[in-house]
């Protein structure tokens, strides 16, 4: 299977780090984010990477080279303008011709590709969302009302949302619904395939995952010993 990591973007939440750095070469100890998600798809059975860059793609070619020292194949294409978080498959499209994994480039995670490909798999739909839940804590009183009276009043409550990932596996014929040469993101994705009457599948996951594009996450990375955790991952992977 093929994957397609999303290493384009700018940084934004990351500065002023990623005024010199691109976000998946921000350091999780003394190894580059994307080179530890390298190691993890390798570990994962993956063999052929495409990265998509953009913004100081040059830094992650020269970091990642050809990819034969994780025993991949790395290949690479370049955002003349910004296409957005799912615009650059149209780059590849001719590349994308069975199931494929996409990932951002700011992912940490223990999800078992394994397991999720075959869910996605079963169903035969063209997408499948890895998902994770996230407790948000809110800052202000929240209303719930009708007919402009108050139902219930809740003091700063925390919210829990299931939230993408930001790691889907997809049929070719997604395909159809990116256009070429024009920003597009994925949440414009969603919103033509819903349109559309496509099935869109969720895969839950109950383990780790972190964005790295977060300060907050960055900096629970850190204390995470990436190593220990490879060994899991490998075990969880091995056992699937």
């Amino acid at each position: 299977m093929k994957a397609v990591i999303q290493c384009g973007g700018m940084g934004m939440r990351l500065r002023p780090f990623t005024s010199v750095l691109p976000k998946p070469l921000m350091p999780i100890g003394a190894r580059p984010v994307l080179e530890l998600l390298l190691k993890w798809l390798r570990r994962n059975g993956i063999e052929n990477v495409y990265v998509t860059t953009g913004y100081l793609g040059h830094l992650i070619r020269s970091v990642c080279g050809d990819g034969s020292q994780w025993n991949l194949k790395i290949r690479y294409t370049q955002e003349m303008e910004p296409l957005g978080t799912i615009g650059p498959l149209s780059l590849i499209r001719d590349e994308l011709d069975e199931p494929f994994l996409v990932l951002n480039g700011d992912v940490l995670t223990d999800l078992s590709l394994s397991r999720f490909v075959a869910t996605h798999r079963a169903h035969k739909d063209l997408v499948t969302i890895a998902t994770a839940a996230r407790v948000t804590k809110m800052d202000f009183g929240v209303i719930d009302e009708v007919n402009d009276t108050v139902q219930v009043f809740r003091e700063k409550p925390s919210l829990s949302h299931l939230v993408s990932m930001g790691i889907y596996c997809m049929n070719p014929g997604v395909l159809q619904f990116i256009p070429s040469g024009i920003p597009f993101g994925f949440d414009d994705l969603m919103l033509q395939m819903l349109q559309d009457g496509q099935v869109v599948h969720v895969y839950k996951h109950e383990g780790l995952w972190l964005d790295i594009g977060r300060v907050e996450d960055f900096q629970k990375a850190q204390s995470v010993s990436w190593e220990e955790q490879s060994a899991s991952i490998e075990v969880a992977a091995a056992a699937a």
